[in-house]
């Protein structure tokens, strides 16, 4: 299949080859007819990436807060390095597909393959899109028409906000293709309305929808114009769908609304309000989030959770279905509004025209329902590639963030043979595949597994999916490095053990290894060399500045992340038990209590752990601290003398007679040293750098933990 990125570092969007996406549960595959442009957001992408990183910095000023917080943490060159990888990470481009369902996931009802629909899915000849993103299109409706779906949907949303009712005169700042459909359903609504802009081409459309229309660059005032209109009563509400950094759009439109009107903001404005514009009016001001209810809710969208039809009347996906039944009976006119049209494998120069400033409302991307290669989930990124027989032949599961920025650029160091990449999208294992020399890219996990060539996989995909996969590669007999953690539940835990012993009958040298990387920072080996002649127990004390996560993230979904404690805080259970040298003999854990839900807070909280030597050590595991504060502190107490290491750049000693400080140039966490040790284990044949056996007892305690807590 073909899809469209954009790159945000440089600006420059072009069409990639990629495996077709895998279907899901709960989601359809879709081959695509035709898709839309949006040509104001997207173009505020593209113009965005080309734009330089001062430019940058200054269109997001929070962004620059964060990266000064993350330099004061942990560094300026990790802080840079990680700037330049997240501006490095493609983005796919598009959210107006039209398209034929070709297969269709578990748990989906109400559609059958051959059905036309309209999603949100990307620009794409081949897209997988959950079912509350979707909606079938009217046998009356074209493909092109039904392309307007889910922007009108936008300003749909935007108009239901403000509750027109019959015979109210609203006003629309901004008459790009969102705003000239929302002028049409407000006419559809009753509405009189005011279309002010200063694109005459573009006025002259909003008058053939029935809007009065002024140009607010002809050096009149529109405020009093709209004061004219509504004879002198003032309007009753204004939907600006404009963008602009001036804060000026929404002061016109307070000065402009009669008391008690209603101001809601579907474009990018500036958001300093000036409190006397709306206090002796009384004027409600309100944000529209995109399609609807459900928007960026991960239950709704992800899962396939529809909300209740008597609370929540207009959903995402209900208001796609409205608007398509507006164009069905003629109340919604979007021909008009196509003013280009491109084939797919030309979609470049589309772009390139965007960028140009030549006027362009609705610009449409064709695609070749005929081409049969677009289903392929397996594609060949590089021929010519020369592996050494020496080195182990790598099959990669999964290339989101973690993995593309820190697990292939360190398995790279040593240069294995990376035989293929597997990604759930397709598309991000072939950017991260072609850029580290990956002789294959798929979007089937079951094609690494059934790869003779492949004796060793690495998984870095979501927690739930681990133990599954770790199984698998284990009983196809492939060493297996699987990011932490090793499961999430006990069962999976048992299940992993009983592979792997079955495993070992087969083959005496597979090797099982979890990221646990900390343990091999040169700042930790410096501890535990330290260490190891003090024979009296040590106490330990671990400060784990987290960070607050949001409620639906996913790492906190116990079902898909595990929670914090089996997905983050293992690692450091794991560093003290290396440290220690000693089997865990107990477990302790606290938390705060949260006063709205009345439940223990998994990431404000503490593990002690004790020792089979009489070591013992906390744990707090804290997301309530500030964001400049050291993130991972480590302090040993022992015979006398301290050990403090600071977010694995600074080392102190205090006590020592031979030592203390150390101090690195960047953060290091040992994921290099980690996956060295684990390539050399196969190269030389040695055993796996961490002891299965600490694996499952780390694992084991660490999920026991966090039950501890949740119980």
């Amino acid at each position: 299949m073909k899809q469209i990125l954009q790159n945000m570092a440089n600006g420059k969007t072009s069409v990639v080859y990629s495996p077709s996406p895998q279907l899901k549960k709960g989601c359809l595959i879709i081959r695509s007819s035709v898709s839309l442009i949006s040509s104001g957001t997207e173009k505020m992408l593209v113009d965005f990436g080309k734009s330089n990183i001062l430019d940058k910095a200054r269109k997001q000023p929070e962004k620059v807060k964060q990266v000064i917080n993350k330099i004061q943490t942990d560094g300026l060159i990790s802080s840079i390095n990680a700037v330049k990888s997240k501006l490095e990470q493609p983005l796919p481009l598009g959210y107006c597909n039209v398209g034929i369902i070709e297969s269709i996931g578990s748990d989906v009802e109400g559609f059958k393959v051959g059905d036309r629909v309209i999603s949100n899915g990307p620009h794409a000849d081949v897209v997988c899109v959950p079912k509350n993103l979707c909606a079938k299109i009217p046998d009356n409706v074209s493909n092109e028409e039904a392309s307007f779906t889910v922007l009108a949907s936008i300003g749909l949303q935007g108009v239901r906000l403000a509750k027109p009712t019959l015979g109210e005169l609203f006003v629309v700042i901004g008459v790009g293709l969102i705003g000239l459909l929302t002028i049409q359903i407000l006419r559809a609504n009753g509405c009189k309305v005011l279309a002010i802009d200063i694109d005459e081409e573009r006025l002259e459309l909003a008058k053939k929808f029935g809007a009065t229309a002024f140009n607010s660059g002809s050096g009149n005032d529109p405020i009093l114009y709209a004061n004219l209109l509504s004879k002198n009563n003032g309007v009753d509400g204004v939907i600006i769908t404009a963008s602009t950094s001036s804060n000026d759009l929404i002061s016109q439109a307070a000065k402009m609304c009669r008391k008690k009107g209603r101001i809601v903001l579907v474009g990018v404005t500036g958001l300093s309000l000036n409190r006397t514009d709306f206090y002796e009016k009384e004027i409600s001001f309100q944000v529209s989030c995109s399609y609807g209810p459900g928007r960026y809710d991960p239950k709704y969208e992800e899962n396939g959770y529809d909300y209740p039809f008597g609370f929540v009347r207009w959903t995402e996906q209900r208001n796609f279905e409205a608007i398509l039944d507006l164009i069905s009976r003629g109340q919604l006119n979007v021909m008009p509004l196509i003013t280009h049209r491109f084939k797919f494998e030309n979609a470049e120069n589309a772009y390139e025209m965007l960028s140009s400033g030549k006027p362009a409302l609705g610009i449409l991307l064709q695609y070749n329902q005929e081409d049969i290669t677009k289903f392929s989930q397996e594609i060949i990124l590089n021929n010519d590639i020369t592996y050494n027989p020496k080195k182990p032949s790598i099959g990669f599961i999964g290339a989101g963030n973690y993995a593309s920025r820190m697990l292939i650029p360190a398995f790279d160091k040593f240069k294995p043979n990376f035989k293929m990449i597997s990604s759930t999208t397709g598309i991000s294992g072939v950017i991260h595949g072609k850029k580290f020399n990956f002789e294959r890219a798929t979007s089937d996990t079951n094609k690494v597994f059934d790869n003779p060539d492949i004796n060793t996989v690495v998984i870095a995909t979501r927690h739930n999916t681990h133990a599954k996969l770790v199984n698998e590669a284990l009983s196809r007999g492939k060493n297996v490095f699987v990011e932490k953690p090793l499961a999430i539940t006990i069962e999976e835990l048992n299940s992993i053990k009983e592979t792997y012993n079955l495993a070992l009958i087969k083959n005496s040298e597979i090797r099982l290894m979890v990221g646990f990387n900390r343990r091999f920072s040169p700042l930790v080996t410096k501890m535990k060399n330290l260490l190891k002649n003090v024979h009296s127990p040590k106490a330990f004390v671990m400060t784990i500045n987290a960070g607050s996560l949001p409620c639906d993230h996913w790492t906190k979904n116990i079902e898909i992340g595990g929670g914090r404690i089996i997905g983050e805080a293992c690692h450091f259970i794991d560093l003290m038990r290396f440290l220690v040298g000693k089997k865990i003999l107990s477990y302790q854990t606290t938390a705060l209590k949260d006063v709205i839900s009345n439940k223990l807070c998994e990431d404000i909280s503490s593990i002690t752990l004790s020792f089979e030597d009489g070591s013992f050590g906390t744990i707090n595991y804290l997301a309530n601290g500030a964001s400049n504060f050291p993130k991972e502190r480590i302090e040993v107490f022992c015979d006398g003398k301290v050990l403090q290491l600071d977010n694995f750049i600074k080392l102190k000693g205090f006590g020592w007679p031979n030592f203390s400080k150390m101090s690195l140039w960047k953060q290091n966490k040992g994921q290099t040293e980690c996956v060295k040790k684990f390539l050399e284990a196969i190269e030389l044949g040695n055993c796996s750098p961490v002891p299965v056996d600490e694996l499952f007892e780390v694992a084991e305690v660490t999920i026991k933990a966090a039950h501890n807590i949740r119980d």
